[in-house]
């Protein structure tokens, strides 16, 4: 998987992947045109939408409703050691069928499968490698 940003100018930035294209953006109050979600928004979208692909899945899998299928991710932000984060995620899944305990006991075993939600409760490995357009001279 690859994804590339590319900086417009103030604090606007366009995200590619590959033929997909989409803004991200501050509010205006933070000193941008809030034409696209901010980067905390889209790591909520991400995950949100990964939960309701496999909550969607489950329920097409055992012939259930699933249009209409809505996910709300909510978090708080967090300062520890010096540094703000996000912290205390909140999913709620709200799927248009009835749903007995079995089945609300296996969207929930699902959602276990979503591949954002595994990889923020296990961080993974980040590595940075800053390159320069042209040499930098001492």
């Amino acid at each position: 998987m690859e994804v590339s940003v590319e900086h417009l100018g103030a604090v606007q930035f366009e995200i590619r992947a590959r033929q997909h294209v989409i803004a991200c953006d501050q509010p205006v109050e933070s000193g941008g045109f809030d034409e696209g979600m901010t980067p905390p928004e889209l790591l909520l979208a991400s995950l949100a939408s990964c939960v309701g692909y496999y909550a969607a899945q489950y329920l097409r899998k055992h012939k259930l409703a699933d249009a209409g299928t809505r996910v709300r991710v909510t978090a708080g932000k967090r300062k520890e050691n010096g540094m703000v984060r996000l912290d205390d995620f909140q999913v709620s899944v709200e799927v248009p069928a009835t749903l007995d305990a079995r089945h609300a006991a296996g969207i929930e075993r699902e959602i276990g499968h979503c591949l954002i939600h595994n990889t923020l409760l296990q961080p993974p490995k980040i590595a940075v490698a800053v390159q320069s357009a042209a040499p930098v001279s001492a």
